[in-house]
């Protein structure tokens, strides 16, 4: 992770920008032999990146992000912002938020609480479901109360609590 005040001093080390140090820092090395070659383009880069460098550091934090590998291997992605980096997890997906909520609720969910999980509306967790069901993997009943409720029959302790539909 690039730091803005490292870079400011990389930038005063190097002559107020002109040795190009900073840009070394950053992994623009091309610019950066470019830069000591010319003195900063004439001191003209040298201020442009005075002026430009958080930015500069942010673009570096979020290209060594997306091009360090971490996230090809399985891993959290890395979130950049402001300089910051943070640990995003993936998404999971709506499948695998309903086998999750299914296991904690011993079988039985309802499309409002897959939506609720999962982070999506009810119309389409009641799809997922449905699609579920079409496919053989989980069955519609109802509870003896007429509520409504998806049964994952691999992951049900007992029927008990449901009548069928």
């Amino acid at each position: 992770m690039y730091s803005v005040g490292l870079a400011y001093l990389f930038w005063l080390v190097s002559g107020f920008g002109a040795l190009g140090f900073h840009r070394f820092y950053l992994g623009k090395i091309p610019s950066g032999i470019l830069w000591m070659c010319t003195g900063g383009l004439g001191m003209i880069g040298s201020i442009y990146d005075f002026l430009t460098l958080p930015g500069q550091v942010r673009e570096a934090n979020i290209r060594n992000a997306l091009f360090d590998g971490t996230a090809a291997r399985g891993q959290p992605w890395r979130h950049v912002e402001d300089g910051n980096v943070r640990i995003v997890k993936e998404k999971e997906s709506v499948e695998r938020a309903i086998l999750r909520l299914a296991k904690q609720n011993k079988g039985i969910i309802t499309a409002s609480e897959v939506a609720l999980e999962a982070n999506i509306p009810i119309e389409e967790a009641k799809k997922t479901l449905d699609t579920l069901v079409s496919k053989g993997f989980a069955e519609i009943r109802v509870r003896k109360s007429g509520t409504l409720v998806y049964t994952l029959p691999e992951l049900m302790d007992s029927d008990s609590p449901l009548e069928d539909f």
